[in-house]
């Protein structure tokens, strides 16, 4: 299974946003969006990923204080891509090596999508189970 797949039912639906938002206002589109993260784009280009993880961390190192600072200063710098020609067995690995949650998915540099370790563990056990599912019948035929 290929992340393309998973964006051709998900969809391309990325939040977005720019280094300079706040804290307090990333805080804010996170709860309305209800998603874990977003990339945080300079024009076209990615310049960081901000996740609840990175929220949590700021707030107890700095406080309430933190609610006005840019998000530049807090988001993850060293972002972790996919590609829509990745498998899942291999984005997996990668995120959990790396313990993180959400990949933004790029083809030549340009943002297409974004898959959540959620996103991947779904369309596995779906696989994992269409394919017991043929064994049965299999076995069941023989």
């Amino acid at each position: 299974m290929l992340v393309s797949q998973i964006l051709k039912t998900k969809g391309d639906l990325v939040f977005t946003a720019s280094p300079a938002e706040t804290v307090g206002a990333i805080c804010a589109l996170l709860y309305s969006r209800k998603v874990g993260a977003m990339v945080v784009m300079d024009g076209d280009r990615v310049v960081g990923m901000v996740s609840e993880r990175d929220m949590v961390r700021v707030f107890a190192e700095e406080g309430a204080a933190a609610l006005n600072k840019p998000i530049s200063s807090c988001m993850t710098h060293d972002v972790v891509f996919a590609e829509p020609n990745e498998t899942i067995d291999s984005l997996l690995g990668r995120m959990t090596d790396r313990r993180i949650r959400h990949l933004p998915v790029c083809q030549n540099e340009r943002l297409v999508g974004i898959v959540s370790i959620g996103d991947l563990v779904k369309w596995k056990i779906d696989e994992v189970e269409a394919e017991a599912h043929g064994l049965k019948a299999y076995i069941a035929a023989g």
